[in-house]
């Protein structure tokens, strides 16, 4: 991440916050993570102590929704590959 994004994103949701203005934040990083992921422990800090002051706090478990879909579209994209190939041998065996 850059040098400045902690900073960066402090002001954004420094500004959010003293407008009244909702903000939806989603990410894969634990909290307690922030100030290693923004290389700033306080603006981590002041970050958080905005966002969670009036705010709700999910946490979703289990595998994710894309990497399911993902997966399914791989296994279907390969299940038609083999039909294909399947219906292509059919078709040589009846030119016998």
């Amino acid at each position: 991440m850059p040098e400045q994004a902690a900073d960066d994103l402090l002001e954004i949701i420094l500004n959010r916050y003293s407008a009244k203005k909702s903000t939806l934040l989603t990410s894969n990083r634990l909290v307690e993570d922030w100030g290693k992921l923004l290389r700033d422990n306080t603006a981590s800090s002041a970050i958080l102590d905005r966002l969670l002051h009036h705010g709700h706090l999910l946490k979703f478990e289990g595998k994710s929704y894309r990497l399911k879909e993902a997966a399914s579209r791989i296994s279907q994209s390969k299940q038609k590959k083999q039909d294909e190939k399947g219906k292509n041998m059919d078709l040589s065996k009846e030119d016998l």
